[in-house]
Order: C-alpha cells, then sequence, then structure tokens
C-alpha cells in the first residue's frame, strides 16, 4: 500500500537539503555584512522617525494594508513535481496525509510573515497607542495567526476550482475583507472587526461549498504553481550560485534592446559584448534585479536625513549590484556553442567586466544626481568621485581576480 505521509517525508527532507545548499551561498559573507549594515541603520532612523511620529499617523491604516495581504498570502508548498501528473495520478485517493502536511508545512513557514511583520511594527503599534498592554498585541498576532490559517485552508480548497476567474474574484473579495479586519483590530474597533470576521467566515463557507462539489485534485494547477515558486527561488539564487535546475526566461523588450545594441560595434572583438548585454537586457532576473538596487538605493538616500550614511548607503548598494552582476559571466556556462566561437576566450571575461563596470557608473551618477537634487553639494561630489573610485578599485581587485578562478 502506497504510504504518502512516508513519500511527503522523503520530498521534505530533499526540499530542505537542495534549499539550504543554495542558502549557504546566498547569505554568504559579504551578503552577511551588507544585511547587518542595513538592518543595523534602518532600525536606528526608524527609533528616530518614532520619536517624532505625528499623534494623526494612519498607524492602523498600514498596518491593515500589509498584515491583510500577509493574512491573504498563502501558497501551499506541495512539493510536487512534474513526472507526478503521471505517477501519482493513480494514487489520489490515499494522498491525503501528503496534503495535509502540505498544508501544514505551508503554514509554518508562513507564520514567519506574519511575526516579522507584527515584530516590525511593534514600535510604531505601541507609540501610536501607547495606552495598551503587550497582551492586547500579542492577541492581536494571534487573532492574526488564526486568520491566516483559515485562509490558507480555504485557499487549498479553492485550488480544486478549475475556473480561474472564481479564484481571482474569490481571492480579491478575501484579501478585501482581511485587510478591513486588521484595521478594525489595530484600531481598536471590536465591533466592526467582528462583524467583518463573520462576513469573511460566510465567504469561506460558501468557498467551501462551491469546492466540494468539484470532481478532484486540480493536478496540472498545483504543479505550475509549485513549479513557478521553485523557479523564482531559483533565479535569485542563480545571483549567488550555479544553479543548474533553473529554467531561464527570455523577454522580448524590442525598444530597449534595440536602443542598447545599436551601439555595439559590427566587428569580432565586440562578439561577447553583444551576447551578454542581450543576456543582461532580455535573460534571466539581471534588470530586474538591477532596477530594484537602484530604487531601493535611492529611497534610502533620499528618506535619511544624515549625509555620511547616505553616502555608506550609496555605496553599499553599487557593491550589491556590482556583486550579484557577476553572476552573469556564468549565464552561458552550459551552452557548447560558444566553443565554437572563432574569438578569443579571453574577450569574454573582458566584455563582463565592461558591462559590470558600466551598471556601477551609470548607478553612480544615479546617485549623485539625487544628492544635486537635494541641495547635498558636497555629498554629491565624494559621492561621485567615491562611486567611481569603488567601482574601479572593486572591479580591479575582487571581480577580476574572481573571474580568473571560474
Amino acid at each position: 500500500m502506497f504510504d504518502s505521509h512516508a513519500f511527503y517525508k522523503k520530498r521534505l527532507s530533499a526540499h530542505v537539503k537542495n534549499l539550504s545548499r543554495y542558502l549557504k551561498y546566498m547569505f554568504n559573507g559579504h551578503i552577511a555584512f551588507a544585511m547587518f549594515f542595513f538592518i543595523a541603520a534602518t532600525a536606528y532612523y526608524y527609533q528616530q522617525w518614532l520619536e517624532q511620529l505625528p499623534p494623526n499617523f494612519p498607524t492602523g491604516i498600514i498596518m491593515g494594508i500589509v498584515l491583510g495581504l500577509l493574512i491573504s498570502y498563502n501558497p501551499i508548498r506541495t512539493l510536487l513535481q512534474e513526472p507526478d501528473l503521471v505517477f501519482l495520478l493513480a494514487a489520489e485517493q490515499q494522498m491525503g496525509p501528503y496534503f495535509r502536511n502540505s498544508i501544514i508545512y505551508s503554514f509554518v513557514i508562513q507564520t514567519y510573515l506574519i511575526v516579522l511583520a507584527s515584530a516590525a511594527f511593534s514600535p510604531l503599534y505601541f507609540t501610536s497607542f501607547d495606552e495598551r498592554a503587550g497582551s492586547v498585541f500579542l492577541v492581536t498576532v494571534l487573532l492574526f495567526l488564526l486568520l491566516k490559517g483559515m485562509n490558507m485552508l480555504i485557499n487549498w480548497y479553492m485550488l480544486k476550482v478549475r475556473d480561474k476567474s472564481s479564484r481571482t474574484i474569490d481571492l480579491t473579495v478575501r484579501t478585501l475583507l482581511n485587510i478591513v479586519i486588521a484595521y478594525f483590530v489595530i484600531e481598536g474597533q471590536a465591533l466592526y472587526a467582528v462583524i467583518t470576521i463573520v462576513l469573511l467566515f460566510l465567504v469561506i463557507v460558501y468557498d467551501f461549498i462551491v469546492a466540494s462539489k468539484q470532481p478532484g485534485i486540480f493536478w496540472d494547477l498545483l504543479i505550475e504553481k509549485d513549479q513557478i515558486r521553485l523557479q523564482s527561488f531559483y533565479r535569485i539564487a542563480n545571483l549567488f550560485a550555479d544553479v543548474p535546475h533553473l529554467k531561464n526566461k527570455v523577454k522580448r523588450r524590442d525598444r530597449m534592446t534595440k536602443t542598447f545594441i545599436s551601439r555595439i560595434p559590427f566587428e569580432r572583438s565586440a562578439t561577447y559584448d553583444y551576447l551578454y548585454q542581450i543576456s543582461f537586457l532580455r535573460s534571466g532576473d539581471y534588470l530586474g534585479m538591477y532596477i530594484r538596487l537602484v530604487v531601493i538605493g535611492g529611497i534610502f538616500i533620499w528618506v535619511i536625513p544624515n549625509i555620511w550614511i547616505k553616502m555608506v548607503f550609496a555605496i553599499l548598494f553599487i557593491y550589491l549590484s556590482v556583486f550579484q552582476m557577476m553572476a552573469l559571466y556564468q549565464h552561458h556556462r552550459t551552452q557548447m556553442w560558444l566553443d565554437l566561437y572563432p574569438v578569443n576566450p579571453g574577450l569574454k571575461q573582458t566584455a563582463v567586466i565592461r558591462i559590470i563596470r558600466k551598471l556601477g557608473y551609470v548607478q553612480a551618477f544615479a546617485f549623485t544626481f539625487l544628492f544635486i537634487f537635494q541641495l547635498e553639494w558636497l555629498g554629491s561630489v565624494i559621492i561621485l568621485l567615491g562611486g567611481l573610485s569603488f567601482v574601479w578599485a572593486y572591479i580591479k581587485l575582487y571581480v577580476k581576480p574572481k573571474l580568473d578562478k571560474v
């Protein structure tokens, strides 16, 4: 007899081992130091900002939206794989323990989001509602965890529904209700919170009735969603280590590609320049990661009042961009046809370093303009010279020796 519980334990063990291997590379010494500084500086300015918090600050709205969205976000990690569509379909009636374990594992993992978000908001909560005891906030967090468990359970049943629009409408309605509930709970409006919770409960009962009429498990959807989440993790991990399981997605981005590629000379020596610029613009998540780092770094530079901390954050985000773009060098490692190029193999490293240098310089100029826009003239000069010098020195002393060893 097929033991789906034992089968899940094997799948979970392999899954955790796989994640642990890549997380070890992702949180190496460089990133750990950057994250430590990032968290420490954020906590410091967060505390300073709370000391000047206006009395009419919309704490309930902000916490309600964030926590409501987290309560509604309930992906189920089934750990299913594409071959299961063939080999496990016959054992569908015996898969109850497997899917029960999947729901429990998913809930435990997602619990951390509620706990971390609540911990991050707790200083703001107690500053805005200083008359409330800590036990009230603890009960609030427990209520949010209970609501998340209810939403996760009904989310599992709704995965049986074939109609995508029905699932979308249901998720939208529950998300709005969760946000309103979180808002009323944070604001201490107990009566309105109870009424909204009753409405949510009625929606959940209706969803359960609809899902119970479905013929069976929607295997295609479960496998598709699980593979999408796994590939998203692989794309992030690929920025730090070689991920052979990654399925790269290519996006056309015609206008952007034509704008940048048109400047590359049609010469044999520019072969790898063309290849890696195309790869940066269209493959994987290099462009998205770079833009996110520039935007997030720009936000910190804009909101932090201390000019010296601004400059430290500017250098930090330039460093993160340059460091993560090094993964571009290994992007075509499995493409054997590159060995057929009638060009000097050393041009490959030269092209990658040239792209990384350009990206670092562009980011340094972008941060400099932010300083100029805020009339921080001294800071603009220092970050321009310091940013350009840092990019040049980091590539010379770290990136190039690192790529030589690959």
